[in-house]
């Protein structure tokens, strides 16, 4: 809920309600409905009353009611209507190659219109389910910490949620969930990898989730209870009735206390179980730290504020709540936001914590919505704008037949009116045409990143259906604005004038202008491709400081390497082998604190658990001292640590000279290790990150394993075949996950791919409209110069010099195009772009002008092959009636 607050009714009902209605009852209607919505507001609810009174505007349009007038205007306006509609049927099958060009050019570019549509609508359309969403807020925690990286988090802590519960007034629920909860469900000789959240009995009076079976007030009261989903249920029971029955989850025992249904895509957290909170106290219960203030780093509180409750006042309490928990913290400071259930998939960007898929779930920040929508309104802006131009160029074809209109009495609206009609239709004829397009392109974008299929379906809906037709009347209007404004200013005296003196700038006519415009934006769109496809290409290709190539990486899913690596071993095509505990390089992270000499000086490393064959698998280069000598078998034992130059550089250590740092001694995460190998700097995370202090220890048996295989074998697929046939011999249960380290790396960066795909589609498209529209300003100019062209012939003009003649303007046009769009993308990638990548390679000057060449290539083919066929046609045949 939001901030109390006066609450108004829709401004646009009202001002509905005083046009239809008789003078004399105007203000006891408005009064009358104005007072229903206040009263609603109180009992229902800002949202329903607004909708209420809406439809209450709609039934008063009553014939009592409306004024006298406006029945008879109304029928006025019908028939003008059709005329209007008449006349422009009339005009674009008169002008069929303008037209069809207009109707494509339009289709094209909506068809990208409606494709965002949609996307929006999908993204809008998340947890829209709960009953009570408008209520329903995340605490997020800001982190200020000087041993760890802050920022602004989607958890926080178990002790926030009973804090909150216990000193915060005007919250009508909250509830605690914890994300860690994964693991093997059995049930008789049914095995089923499942995963969901720890969470309390308020999880189903704040959200909206059906129970098909089982009591939903209980159902997470007591510990070692679960709640199932009915496609988990289905599975692991089959058509028998689940609840009562127990499921043993790795290695203990739970009894199902409820089916509910399943949850519904669009929705921010996904899970096939709920475990009772109270299962993981009782189990952490020696664990002090398990509901610490600091422990923010796997659980999520949600509440649910009172009807009409002050969140201002609320938000003073957090911050209360929060001051003084951080007076016992010396290193870490937390303050408690609110974030809006609606805004959680659409919103701030969020760190994330630890946790899966379905725990802060899909997000999309709203600055790349803009940037889509910017980049679909600038392709939709090209088609319009050659329906200005094409419309304009045909000027002197119908300024007679605006000087007639306005001679027998047309006024300047109603030439709007007649131009914007027309407008609207060819807007209309190319929704049909882009809502097929629109079909055809909606599984590549689903289909084009595995982050968009788990975000979107793209699936129509009667709202969805509305706003195609309302975007289409919209870019029909802004398409037809200018032509109508230029010729409803058309007077019958100055009807056989020259029309194209029309100026938007100094020295170059409207027409020009929208051409230069056009192609400005389509060579930024092109040479953006170009010279981004060029840097993603040199990030794949980074020296990153190891080798990747040939190498898989197999996640063990918590299953004991040693059987997996034996097999493999035994295979001629791995040549190595090795085990760690992530894979590097491709932006996850594993952290710990460091100390050196002074105590009070510490600092967050990344850090990788690995064996003894990891360094040479993967070719690190050692600049001083070796590998890991100790063979530990657990944790503790662990005493050894190979570093890379940053932490040298960091703490000073042996005056930042490798061969001094080895033997000296360290602290990390509260242990004592010794260094005995320095790393050269290398990449940890993305390009994108500056190189940081990183730390290797050896890997034990109580790590999580990831095997690199090191594969030498002319038949890749076949190899990994076999690989995952061991696999599931050892394995029957979960899925063979195992990836390139290459394709690791370019899936690391699939976002910077994606936005590369789209640019680039839509470069395609704005160069399609460009082109059909510079299709028919030179047809239009052919036509008109026809005779000049049979007098210049006539004289001895040569073919070159008239495509020469007929060319030049619009190759100088692309000239002033070039002169602006090249400059534009240089700075804008080097000051913009690139300032993200330290590492990146500068911008060369033939990425810039490939867009250029290809642009001219294209525009040179419809210019020439056009003045070439008009500087061929016979002088005598077009002459002859002169």
């Amino acid at each position: 809920m939001k901030e109390q607050r006066e609450h108004h009714p829709p401004s646009w009902a009202q001002r509905f309600v005083e046009w239809y209605c008789k003078p004399g009852l105007v203000e006891d209607l408005t009064g009358d409905l104005h007072e229903c919505f206040e009263r609603n507001v109180q009992s229902m609810g800002p949202r329903r009353a607004k909708l209420i009174y809406i439809i209450d505007a709609f039934k008063f349009f009553r014939s009592y009611t409306v004024r006298s007038s406006l029945f008879v205007n109304l029928f006025t306006n019908r028939i003008m209507i059709g005329s209007y509609v008449k006349t422009s049927g009339r005009n674009i099958m008169r002008n069929k190659l303008f037209s069809f060009i207009n109707i494509l050019g339009l289709a094209i570019s909506m068809s990208v219109g409606l494709l965002l549509i949609a996307f929006v609508l999908d993204l809008r359309s998340y947890d829209r389910f709960h009953k009570n969403g408008e209520r329903i807020y995340r605490i997020t925690n800001v982190l200020t910490s000087k041993s760890e990286d802050g920022g602004k988090f989607a958890s926080t802590s178990i002790k926030t949620g009973r804090l909150i519960r216990e000193k915060v007034t005007g919250i009508e629920e909250v509830a605690i969930m914890r994300n860690d909860f994964s693991g093997d469900a059995k049930v008789g000789d049914n095995i089923l990898p499942i995963k969901g959240f720890w969470a309390e009995p308020s999880f189903f009076r704040i959200f909206t989730f059906p129970m098909v079976e089982g009591n939903a007030a209980t159902a997470l009261k007591d510990p070692y209870s679960v709640v199932l989903t009915e496609t988990a249920a289905r599975k692991l029971f089959g058509n028998q009735a689940a609840v009562g029955k127990t499921v043993k989850i790795d290695t203990l025992a739970y009894q199902v206390t409820g089916i509910m249904k399943d949850v519904p895509f669009f929705s921010h957290i996904s899970f096939e179980a709920l475990v009772s909170l109270s299962t993981a106290e009782q189990i952490n219960k020696g664990d002090n730290h398990f509901a610490a203030w600091t422990n923010m780093w796997s659980n999520s509180v949600y509440i649910l504020p009172s009807e009409n409750a002050d969140m201002a006042a609320i938000r003073s309490q957090l911050n209360a709540l929060a001051r003084e928990e951080n007076l016992a913290e010396e290193n870490t400071k937390i303050q408690l936001e609110l974030l809006p259930l609606y805004n959680i998939v659409v919103g701030e960007s969020l760190r994330q914590s630890e946790g899966g898929p379905g725990f802060t779930g899909p997000h999309m920040p709203p600055v790349v919505l803009w940037i889509l929508g910017g980049l679909a309104f600038v392709v939709i802006l090209s088609a319009c704008f050659n329906y200005t131009n094409l419309s304009i160029a045909r000027a002197m074809r119908r300024i007679k037949e605006i000087g007639l209109r306005k001679a027998i009495g047309a006024g300047k609206s109603q030439v709007r009116l007649q131009f914007l009609a027309e407008a609207v239709m060819i807007s209309l004829a190319a929704l049909l045409l882009s809502f097929l397009l629109f079909l055809v392109l909606r599984p590549v974008l689903i289909n084009m990143a595995p982050e968009m299929q788990r975000t979107v379906k793209l699936n129509l809906t009667p709202s969805m259906v509305a706003a195609f037709i309302v975007f289409s009347v919209a870019v029909g209007i802004i398409a037809g604005f200018l032509p109508a404004i230029f010729f409803s200013k058309v007077s019958p005296m100055s009807a056989f004038g020259n029309v194209s003196s029309v100026k938007m700038f100094k020295h170059l006519t409207l027409r020009r202008s929208l051409v230069v415009i056009q192609y400005t934006v389509t060579l930024i769109f092109i040479t953006t491709t170009a010279v981004g496809y060029v840097q993603y290409k040199n990030i794949l290709a980074f020296d990153l400081g190891f080798k990747t190539a040939n190498i898989l990486n197999i996640n063990m899913q918590d299953n004991k390497p040693d059987v997996l690596m034996k097999e493999l071993s035994e295979m001629p095509e791995v040549t190595a082998l090795s085990r760690s505990l992530i894979t590097t390089g491709v932006g996850n992270a594993w952290g710990g604190n460091m100390k050196y000499k002074d105590s009070r000086d510490s600092v967050l490393v990344m850090t990788n658990h690995i064996d003894e064959n990891y360094l040479p698998l993967h070719d690190y280069k050692l600049l001083a001292g070796g590998n890991f000598v100790a063979r530990p078998v657990t944790a503790q034992a662990v005493g050894e640590v190979i570093v890379n130059q940053q932490v040298l550089k960091r703490f000073n250590i042996g005056g930042n000279n490798p061969e001094k740092a080895i033997g000296e001694q360290i602290t990390l995460n509260g242990r004592k290790m010794t260094i005995v190998g320095v790393m050269q700097d290398f990449h940890y995370g993305k390009v994108e990150n500056l190189i940081g202090p990183v730390a290797f220890t050896f890997w034990t048996p109580e790590d999580r394993a990831i095997i690199s295989a090191k594969i030498q074998s002319s038949d890749m697929p076949a190899t990994v075949a076999r690989i995952e046939s061991i696999w599931k011999k050892i394995d029957r249960v979960h899925p063979f996950m195992a990836e390139f380290y290459d394709k690791a790396i370019e899936d690391a960066y699939s976002e910077f791919s994606t936005m590369i795909k789209i640019i680039g589609f839509l470069s395609f498209l704005a160069i399609s409209i460009a082109s059909m529209g510079l299709f028919g300003m030179v047809v239009f100019t052919t036509e008109t110069r026809l005779k000049e062209i049979g007098i210049r012939k006539v004289m001895g003009a040569s073919d070159g010099n008239l495509i020469y003649l007929l060319s030049r303007g619009f190759l100088l046009l692309l000239s002033v195009s070039a002169l602006i769009a090249l400059p534009v993308t240089y700075f804008f990638f080097k000051i913009v772009v690139l300032r993200n990548f330290p590492y990146h390679t500068p911008v060369q000057v033939p990425e810039l002008f490939v867009g250029l060449l290809t642009v001219l290539l294209i525009a040179f083919i419809m210019i020439g092959s056009q003045t070439l066929k008009a500087a061929r046609s016979n002088p005598v045949a077009v002459l002859k009636s002169e």
